[in-house]
């Protein structure tokens, strides 16, 4: 009996790298499915594809709009779906799902399955608004299923009128999960790293993620060099990039960033859990988010959070249990929320011993893949 085939892509392999890994082996090795993941070209498709055990297909894609280009990414696609015949594809980023979306409607894939990590819209404006808009519009036309990735990337889908299609959460939302084996504070080779890092005389606030606007970064660099001035005892630890072509902060705040003695930029990290062991409290004031995972992730490493009020960030973080939850692009509010936790011991402690479990009751990485597999096997024809 043949294998149900069934077909991933996204725009970069990077992506199906930090969401499938792990996934498409299991699906391949124990669902007994035949996996075949597609995108554009690179050392990464290569090393998934040892990894995983699984085909590659490499289709050249442009993350950001070139129609000539995305004709040919198009095109291709569709004699790549023609040529394999598929039981489903599934998609996943905002080029590859438009893409591989209207590629498998042309090739008669019987089922055609899109997952909304986020939406990029909701925070633009003008032609650029509606531009996303109707390119996501095309995206839901042409799918047989959608799936947004938590309730408020549902709910800003719907109330935009974006498609008219049933929309199914699976689980509690996010497409990931989290091996809770993995981001363990408790862990000898963590906490090593975590001595080396720590400083015992301050609390340590950490922010993981691009070192961008749209992170919110601004706000915090204004909202954390306040608080110093009130609590000099207060440490600021910032791991990721800078992106100064695609959406560069302030010169006033990079120059703080630059500057301030108790604010630490230390760049990406292959492995972020040393630094968020090493720390207090997550800061993640981002604009916009889908299911942010850096959350989840610090969770899980016992950290309490503040949370700005958008997507996915007000699904993981239950105000007062877990951590606090504030207005987004308000450097005001964030300040406060920041010195409420410096000041209260207590709170803090609360919050932090509520924190992995909570994340543990939800975001396991055998549920939310369990919830995915279930999906499959409904919408999968027999």
């Amino acid at each position: 009996m043949a294998k149900t085939k069934i077909i991933r892509t996204s725009t970069v392999a990077t992506s199906l790298n930090t969401f499938c890994r792990g996934l498409l082996r299991q699906l391949q090795q124990e669902e007994g499915m035949e996996v075949v993941a597609v995108a554009s070209p690179g050392k990464e498709m290569a090393d998934m594809e040892q990894r995983e055990g699984i085909r590659t297909i490499g289709v050249e894609m442009e993350r950001r709009m070139s129609p000539l280009k995305d004709l040919r990414s198009l095109w291709r696609l569709y004699r790549v779906f023609r040529r394999e015949r598929p039981a489903m594809v599934h998609s996943i980023t905002p080029k590859a799902g438009l893409l591989s979306m209207m590629a498998a409607w042309m090739a008669r894939v019987p089922v055609r399955l899109h997952t909304f990590t986020g939406l990029v819209f909701p925070t633009a404006t003008g032609l650029q608004r509606r531009i996303l808009m109707m390119t996501d519009r095309l995206t839901c036309a042409c799918a047989t299923h959608i799936v947004p990735e938590g309730e408020g990337v549902k709910n800003d889908l719907i109330n935009n009128g974006i498609t008219r299609k049933p929309l199914q959460v699976l689980g509690h939302g996010n497409v990931r999960g989290i091996d809770l084996t993995h981001y363990d504070p408790t862990l000898a080779d963590v906490e090593s790293e975590a001595k080396k890092i720590r400083q015992s005389d301050r609390l340590t606030f950490v922010f993981v993620g691009r070192l961008v606007g749209d992170k919110g970064i601004n706000e915090l660099i204004e909202a954390f060099s306040r608080l110093h001035e009130e609590r000099p005892f207060v440490r600021l630890l910032l791991v990721g990039r800078f992106e100064p072509t695609l959406d560069p902060l302030r010169p006033e705040t990079e120059q703080t960033i630059n500057n301030h003695p108790a604010i630490e930029a230390v760049g990406s990290q292959s492995d972020v859990r040393p630094w968020l062991a090493a720390s207090d409290i997550l800061v993640f004031p981002s604009y916009r988010e889908g299911f942010p995972n850096v959350v989840i992730e610090a969770g899980a490493m016992g950290l309490p959070s503040i949370v700005t009020d958008i997507n996915g960030s007000r699904e993981i973080i239950r105000e007062g249990e877990n951590g606090t939850i504030i207005p987004s692009r308000n450097a005001d509010a964030l300040h406060d929320a920041m010195l409420r936790l410096t000041d209260s011991t207590d709170l803090r402690h609360q919050l932090a011993s509520n924190a992995r479990s909570l994340i543990a009751s939800r975001y396991e990485q055998g549920y939310v893949r369990r919830s995915l597999i279930d999906y499959y096997r409904s919408i999968l024809p027999n």
